[in-house]
């Protein structure tokens, strides 16, 4: 069979960096094809050339046998290559409905057929079995998890030649998931070519046909999946070998130092029971919308709890602000690094030390270079991938942020870690580098509550494990306790009254 895309000899360089050298691609019609490598290995970068929106240096792209050379994002779209971006591409200030027919409204004589436009947003949205999300809402006050589903939505609306998903389970939790690689085998039917970017490699292994392995912006291998060892694809990926991913460490839990007692904010979460004691990793699984997040967000100040109890140390919390949560040494990670977590704009040394000066400053002002010199220690410590402390952090992928926003905490010297999603757009050896840590962190005494989608890790390194239903949170119980099936029955509210 033809191929219905080849990418041949591509280069490209961001000054003095080789982002790209000599990458070769191909995809056939109805083929799912997993693009696999670490974080700036160059996979995003090889696919915003594909959809227009960066120009290679070198090399060439056919297009159902055709040289095709996408002007700009918009021109390769209507070409029949629609991309699922890593980092959510939404316009925040319009409704969840104007997000998925953005650029493509349905018109009647010049004006907007607002009836259709509905018909055709429920329409993307049933296909994903999200008919729940509301179309009138504004898409920023969503969800990060629902933000995705609308972007996957809006990729799927139209009909693509080439579809390019890019960590497009990152935010899902596995009822989600399966509701995906059911509309992609449907795809497949249809005769669709996927690229398909995760560093979830069951994933890749499950539903992808063809690999093609990253490494340092080359092209190291390629095969067909079935035959494939993932020990063989995660060595091609870093280049060593991943002794054990979910490493364990001995560590004695100790006494409460956050309590939380029938805390309730405003819609979610409605009742959660909990005790965080130190060097204790608690786990909390759970479905989109059930409150996770909510829930994390209260106990650090973002948002308000209208009844229950928090205590912190053994001391009741009459109000939780963000300011008191820091200084009692109290740190928060979002689930959401673009918006709550990061100033894009800003240095890599700014967004690692903003919450904490003292290390080096002298009579009130911040010398440079310890505050280089810190920087440094925490992007050696974390494998953070970028030219240097003064690199503007968006300039960075998005796994390489998520290290540098983990890295703010660590250098902030939180006691109590509120973990949101940590390993979201991570690759397998970070998220190994990552889990790791966390053991270490748990060690030393630390405090972590870690929320997650993926069920896997949250069973492989947590101590304890709660799982949230529609705002309540179950027991919280050994994680050896749980089974996969137990938790997904917890999460969707088998055997439980809420």
């Amino acid at each position: 069979m033809e191929p219905r895309l080849r990418m041949l000899g591509l280069q490209k360089s961001f000054g003095a960096t080789r982002a790209l050298r000599n990458v070769e691609l191909e995809v056939a019609p109805g083929q799912v094809h997993a693009l696999i490598g670490e974080n700036g290995a160059g996979k995003s970068t090889l696919m915003k050339i594909l959809s227009g929106a960066y120009t290679p240096d070198a090399g060439r792209i056919e297009l159902d046998g055709e040289p095709f050379v996408p002007e700009h994002p918009l021109h390769a779209r209507r070409c029949g290559i629609a991309m699922i971006y890593q980092e959510l591409n939404l316009a925040p200030h319009l409704s969840v409905e104007e997000n998925i027919l953005l650029g493509e409204e349905p018109r009647r004589l010049g004006w907007i057929n607002r009836t259709r436009r509905r018909e055709m947003a429920r329409a993307a949205l049933a296909e994903l079995r999200h008919e729940n999300i509301p179309l009138n809402a504004p898409v920023s006050r969503r969800p990060i998890a629902e933000q995705q589903i609308v972007e996957i939505a809006r990729a799927l609306l139209g009909e693509p030649k080439v579809l390019i998903m890019d960590e497009p389970t990152s935010s899902l939790t596995d009822v989600d998931t399966e509701n995906l690689f059911a509309a992609i085998a449907r795809l497949r039917q249809r005769g669709v070519s996927i690229v398909y970017i995760s560093h979830f490699l069951e994933e890749c292994q499950r539903i992808c046909d063809r690999y093609t392995v990253l490494r340092d912006g080359e092209t190291v291998g390629a095969g067909e999946m079935a035959g494939g060892s993932l020990d063989e694809i995660i060595r091609l990926m870093v280049g060593r070998e991943i002794k054990e991913i979910y490493p364990r460490s001995v560590r004695q839990l100790g006494e409460p130092v956050l309590e939380l007692k029938a805390l309730a904010g405003r819609g979610k979460p409605r009742a959660v029971n909990l005790a965080l004691r130190a060097g204790e990793i608690l786990g909390v699984a759970g479905l989109i919308g059930a409150g996770r997040t909510e829930t994390l967000r209260v106990c650090f100040g973002l948002d308000r709890f209208e009844s229950g109890e928090v205590f912190v140390y053994s001391r009741r919390q009459r109000r939780c602000t963000p300011g008191r949560s820091l200084a009692e040494g109290i740190g928060l990670l979002s689930e959401n690094r673009k918006e709550e977590g990061l100033m894009l704009n800003r240095t890599l040394a700014d967004n690692l030390t903003i919450t904490r000066y003292a290390p080096m400053a002298r009579l009130g002002l911040i010398s440079a270079r310890r505050q280089r010199r810190a920087a440094l220690d925490w992007m050696q410590r974390l494998n953070v991938r970028a030219a240097g402390p003064e690199q503007a952090i968006g300039e960075l992928s998005g796994g390489n942020q998520q290290k540098v926003a983990l890295g703010r905490l660590l250098h902030h010297d939180a006691r109590i870690l509120l973990l949101d999603e940590p390993t979201r757009g991570i690759d397998v050896g970070s998220k190994s580098e990552i889990y790791r840590l966390m053991g270490q962190l748990a060690g030393q005494g630390k405090a972590i509550i870690f929320v997650s989608s993926y069920l896997p890790e949250l069973m492989g390194v947590c101590d304890t494990l709660g799982v949230m239903c529609r705002g309540v949170l179950s027991e919280v119980r050994p994680a050896s306790a749980w089974t996969e099936h137990s938790i997904i029955s917890a999460a969707i509210g088998q055997n439980q009254s809420v």
